[in-house]
């Protein structure tokens, strides 16, 4: 019965559910490799893929039947388990022997390889990512990782002697050239976070071990642009019509929206817009993954319906395959072709191989529960990508279907598979009831993921899916071959984000809440389907317990009294936020990254927000910009905040916020922890100075019986230290914050004796050019023994003045086995 649903009735269903015990037991053997701090040895990940095989062979026998339902499923569940866990452990054993050296770190290596992807392009320059061919130092082969993601920025300066010249600017760098380069590379590395983003998963997951930048200075030997291959065509093919695209569309934002839905170029995307797209929960809609891809299998609006119509018209055709199946293969064709046009990014290869597994099944005549279906489409995507499990994208679009399933909101018997696997847009009633299952059931889940939901994500999404699957998608796939059609996308965008900034601006648009544990979300996913489930009312009742957990959660705060430092890590900069039992103050706000990217937006603002704090003050040490530039997104999020800094009176900030300065003798207290600005002088502003020569200083104390004290001191140098130095008991504190990240101008004997601290944290880039900390200045600290804590090791530091003996590191806490351990 080629034409039979999948999803037969109940009494369909196989007698033996086997088939889904081992399904689970592959996702659960994998999900527990995942957790691994540290890998295996391979001889333990032969021997359990040995016995998960001996187990699978002895289950196939007939010797087995003489085993109970329940001892057979158990098995079944052990042996794929097992395989799972295995499997993955071999893999990562093999890709982590391709790993850079550490001795190659910041070495000078010639590299000869091809550019793979599609250029991204910014004000500082260029990435791309390289499959290398050869590399070699000082004309000696050397092995590196096969992937790298190169960096080539413009308008850095190179040194030589005393003479500053500026180094030879990014090429037009085009996919599938091979280039010979001079790069210094280094391991992975990203910032390490609570609640954050997981740079080195993501890098692990494409594949990617090194990043590294090129030297093209005026001794550097010059980059050679060897050849244009055909290695990449299709990454070629999308960089002319994203380049096609610049030139015919002229605003950059709407280019940009059409760069993303056409190639995805999902940097293209302005991040204001981002901003606009999250808070109406319609950022999946310019993402290429799930919904666009699905159009393909539209039963009466995507591809799908076309191939179908053509094959009708051929007797000869439907007799050799039946037209719906020829629809639908056709479709799964289509989607796995915009996928690869569209970058083939990792969410689109996701939904292209469910896709693909369902067809398959259809194709087959194979009648299985939608328990059955989906659970193979979980395990076939965590097989393939076993990563996937530890991303947010993976769970909402995996949970919102098994939602949709399990609710009825989109009942098996009504549509054949491809109307299964997508959002009805031919009804606008089950459209509707789609999108309210998805959003009740899945606020929970979000909030987990992201700290926030949308409160008008359902109004959003009933306008943006009908209008940007049926108006701005097409406009935009068609202006590839008639660019005119870019000009109309560009209005039907104009009048999207219009309606979307609309609602955007609503005082309650988003709600944010503190991020609960995990398993109190799961509890609320579970309240959010008996809330939308058609079932009797008194069973949807128990779904409100169930959410009001996550609604009321709160993160833990000191007790009165006492206060905590978090030292975000932020990469080359200082960044720290103390919180008490009921205020919260930032002291600077980390670095700029470039004129689209700075610390505010990629790690303040989500650690805020997961921890819903509201900041009572931004205090700003000095104007360096690895102290102020994340500051304008903090702002901006944090409109009740006062501003206390060393800022003169025409900074940049001054337009956003009116800066009160620091001055010696300030004093306040919250919750019975008192805070003293400790320095600069009054008359210090009106003498020529330094920036750094003026940073305020801020002494923290606690009320507890201990006095727990805290100093963070800025970039300050000796000059200011000697100074303060003359305060004696004053600046004696529990923890200290390096001064100026450990450079040699600070730090001074004379200071640690008077300060004595038993821990202090030093905040500063792995690798960064100027060699913070130094290691004179490590020896001081070692010498007296100061327990020196550094971002580069220790990834995000936690201290509280009432567990003083303790200082938390969010990278030796969360250690994974695609960590980078720095040496």
């Amino acid at each position: 019965m080629p034409n039979a649903p999948i999803f037969a009735a109940k009494q369909h269903a196989p007698q033996a559910i086997g088939p889904f015990a081992a399904l689970l037991g592959w996702v659960l053997g994998t999900a527990l490799q995942l957790q691994q701090a540290a890998l295996s040895p391979v001889w333990l990940y032969g021997a359990l893929a040995l016995t998960g095989t001996l187990l699978t062979g002895l289950l196939l026998r007939r010797c087995a039947m003489s085993l109970s339902q329940t001892q057979r499923l158990g098995c079944w569940l052990l042996a794929a388990a097992l395989l799972g866990f295995a499997g993955t452990g071999l893999r990562c054993v093999w890709f982590d022997a391709g790993a850079l050296e550490p001795t190659l770190e910041g070495r000078d290596l010639q590299i000869t390889g091809v550019v793979t992807d599609l250029p991204q392009s910014n004000e500082s320059g260029l990435r791309f990512t390289m499959a290398v061919d050869a590399a070699t130092l000082e004309g000696r082969a050397v092995a590196v990782p096969s992937n790298i993601d190169v960096g080539w920025y413009s308008g850095v300066y190179s040194i030589t002697g005393e003479q500053v010249a500026l180094q030879r600017q990014p090429g037009d760098v085009r996919a599938g050239e091979r280039w010979r380069l001079t790069l210094r590379l280094k391991a992975g590395h990203g910032s390490r976070n609570p609640f954050g983003f997981d740079y080195e998963l993501w890098l692990w997951e494409r594949g990617v071990q090194a990043t590294g930048y090129v030297r093209a200075g005026a001794n550097d030997a010059e980059p050679q642009r060897l050849k244009q291959t055909w290695i990449h065509p299709v990454a070629l093919l999308r960089q002319g019509v994203r380049e096609r695209i610049d030139a015919h569309v002229a605003q950059g934002p709407v280019a940009g929206l059409v760069a993303a839905l056409v190639v995805g170029d999902q940097n293209a995307i302005d991040r204001v817009d981002w901003d606009v797209f999250r808070a109406t929960g319609v950022a999946h809609l310019v993402s290429i993954s799930g919904l666009h891809i699905q159009i393909c299998l539209g039963r009466g609006l995507g591809c799908g319906l076309a191939v179908g119509w053509l094959w009708r018209r051929s007797s000869r055709l439907c007799l050799a395959l039946p037209a719906p199946d020829a629809a639908l293969l056709g479709g799964v064709l289509l989607a796995t072709a915009y996928s690869l046009f569209s970058g083939w990014g990792i969410p689109a290869q996701r939904t292209c191989l469910m896709l693909a597994t369902v067809a398959l099944l259809r194709l087959a005549g194979m009648r299985w529960p939608w328990p059955q279906v989906w659970m193979l489409a979980f395990a076939v995507v965590v097989a393939v990508d076993p990563w996937a499990l530890l991303q947010a994208g993976f769970w909402l679009s995996f949970v919102a279907v098994g939602v949709l399933f399990a609710t009825d909101a989109g009942r098996p018997g009504q549509a054949d598979t491809a109307g299964m696997l997508r959002q009805t847009v031919s009804r606008l009633g089950a459209m509707l009831r789609e999108q309210w299952v998805v959003t009740v059931a899945l606020a929970p889940l979000t909030l987990l993921l992201f700290g926030q939901v949308s409160l008008v994500g359902l109004i959003a999404n009933a306008f943006a899916i009908p209008w940007v699957t049926l108006v701005v998608v097409p406009l935009s796939m068609l202006g590839v071959a008639l660019p005119l059609l870019w000009e109309l996308a560009g209005l039907a965008i104009a009048v999207l984000m219009s309606v979307l900034q609309g609602l955007a601006a609503w005082p309650w648009a988003t709600l944010m809440l503190a991020t609960a544990p995990w398993w109190m979300a799961a509890a609320g996913v579970l309240g959010g389907v008996l809330l939308v489930a058609r079932l009797p009312l008194s069973m949807r009742s128990m779904g409100l317990p169930l959410l009001l957990p996550v609604l009321l959660w709160q993160a833990p705060l000191p007790p009165s009294g006492e206060f905590e430092l978090l030292g975000a890590d932020i990469g080359q900069g200082n960044a720290v936020l103390v919180r008490t039992a009921g205020h919260a103050l930032l002291y600077d706000a980390g670095p700029r990254y470039s004129l689209e990217s700075d610390a505010g937006h990629r790690v303040l603002l989500p650690l805020l927000q997961a921890l819903h704090v509201r900041l009572d003050m931004l205090v700003l040490s000095h104007r360096d910009t690895d102290h102020v530039g994340g500051a304008p997104a903090v702002l901006a999020m944090q409109p009740q905040a006062d501003l206390l800094g060393s800022m003169d009176a025409d900074e940049r900030l001054q337009g956003l916020r009116p800066i009160k300065r620091c001055v010696a003798g300030q004093h306040w207290a919250w919750d019975g922890v008192q805070f003293d600005i400790l320095h600069p002088q009054a008359a210090d502003y009106d003498a020529p100075h330094s920036s750094n020569a003026v940073s305020c200083v801020l002494r923290i104390q606690s009320a507890g019986a201990q006095h727990r004290v805290a100093l963070l001191v800025g970039d300050i140098e000796r000059p200011q230290e000697m100074r303060l130095v003359a305060m004696q008991a004053a600046i004696k504190a529990d923890l200290l914050l390096v001064p100026h990240h450990g450079s040699k101008s600070s730090s001074s004997d004379a200071f640690l004796d008077a300060v004595l601290p038993h821990e202090a944290w030093v905040q500063a880039g792995y690798r960064n050019r100027y060699g913070h900390p130094a290691p004179e200045v490590l020896q001081r600290y070692q010498g007296r023994g100061i327990a020196v804590h550094d971002s580069p090791h220790c990834g995000a530091m936690v201290w509280r003045s009432d567990a003083a003996e303790r200082v938390y590191c969010a990278r030796t806490e969360q250690m994974h086995y695609w960590s980078h351990r720095v040496p």
